[in-house]
């Protein structure tokens, strides 16, 4: 696996039952990952030798992240490494032009959009082209962006030109008039099986996942279905092999619109770990080798995550008596990285029949964790 962070230690996790020998290539020691996997390579993925070189004893090649350059990845399958999942499904993951590009000649309903050249470009998107809808405007980097970075919400010219200053391309969007942020989660194979888990509510606080809730509450099942299949269309015309996670808005007359992909294990899936039969990361692992998928059922009527972010509780085993204490049935999930403010260090989950209770359950632990609150 290419990345240390805690979406390759959870998948490393999901691998020992099966007996996996994982191999990881880590930015650092200090890593997530790379504090519990045994066969660690610390070097820069973006450095063709060095993926090359880690790339020869292993049997094929997954990620944490999606930020390795494709054209070093087409250098791997030119060597014979299997990809999964390929440079041709992952560059719309990590190009938001390409992925809006792709999408909307599939007819997959997205958002307004387009790239913008400079801020007087910006002005016209919103308010001279036909189906302009005025400021605000929403702009993105096509790469590099995630958790709300690279990403602007502007109300005038004036704002809009903070994300040219990159020098890079920026796609323009209409900030979509949402009722709530959901995600369909599917994993497929490289022999074209596949399945879907509920679709979930994601509730964002600053731009960063705060709770996701299985399956969405009220969320009618025949438009469940229809995102569930949306995702899994996705997954088949882009050719992804793995867990894609399919962020979604949707809107007052209950339709949905892509907003964002992600093509590894995501947060929005975190939940499956304690509440799926089969979780995202044993299914992503389970696809990458080409084995028969899991149930991806849940295991209780409601789950809940919340990620827990740092804050003035930097001693986390203090915060576990009473989080344990009080709930034996809480599941706390840390990623091994130091407390800092903000900073995304772990999740809790907790299941069961009644979602106010499950939803304050997991809540109230989060909160705890982060010092947010004392008793």
């Amino acid at each position: 696996m290419v990345g240390g962070g805690q979406l390759a230690r959870m998948t490393h996790e999901a691998g020992i039952p099966l007996g996996i020998r994982f191999r990881l290539l880590s930015d650092t020691p200090q890593d997530s990952a790379a504090q519990v996997v045994q066969d660690v390579r610390v070097g820069d993925y973006r450095d063709l030798a060095t993926l090359r070189d880690f790339a020869r004893r292993c049997d094929v090649i997954t990620f944490d992240h999606e930020h390795v350059p494709v054209e070093h990845l087409r250098a791997l399958e030119a060597d014979g490494i299997p990809v999964r999942p390929g440079p041709d499904a992952l560059v719309h993951a990590q190009d938001k032009g390409v992925m809006r590009a792709r999408l909307t000649a599939l007819g997959i309903p997205c958002p307004r959009h387009r790239i913008v050249s400079d801020p007087a470009d910006v002005r016209a998107f919103a308010e001279d082209e036909p189906g302009a809808t005025g400021f605000p405007v929403v702009l993105k980097t096509v790469r590099g962006g995630y958790d709300g970075k690279g990403v602007w919400v502007v109300d005038s010219e004036a704002e809009a030109a903070e994300p040219f200053r990159a020098g890079v391309p920026v796609l323009a969007e209409e900030k979509v008039p949402f009722t709530r942020e959901l995600a369909a989660n599917v994993v497929r194979s490289p022999h074209g099986q596949a399945v879907a888990y509920p679709v979930v509510e994601s509730v964002q606080v600053g731009g960063v996942c705060d709770t996701v809730i299985a399956p969405a509450p009220g969320l009618d099942p025949e438009s469940a279905s229809q995102a569930q299949h949306l995702a899994l269309t996705i997954a088949h015309e882009l050719g992804v092999v793995g867990h894609l996670a399919v962020e979604l808005f949707e809107t007052a007359d209950g339709s949905v619109l892509v907003n964002e992909l992600a093509m590894r294990p995501h947060n929005s899936g975190h939940w499956t770990q304690d509440g799926a039969v089969t979780s995202q990361f044993a299914n992503h692992l389970r696809a990458v080798l080409d084995l028969p998928l899991g149930d991806p059922r849940p295991r209780a009527p409601w789950t809940v995550m919340a990620n827990v972010l740092g804050g003035d509780f930097p001693d986390m085993y203090q915060g576990y008596l009473h989080c344990l204490a009080r709930d034996p049935a809480l599941r706390v999930h840390m990623y091994g990285k130091d407390v800092k403010p903000g900073r995304k260090v772990g999740h809790v989950t907790t299941y069961g029949t009644d979602l106010a209770q499950v939803r304050e359950r997991a809540r109230h632990a989060a909160d705890y964790l982060r010092g947010t609150i004392t008793e």
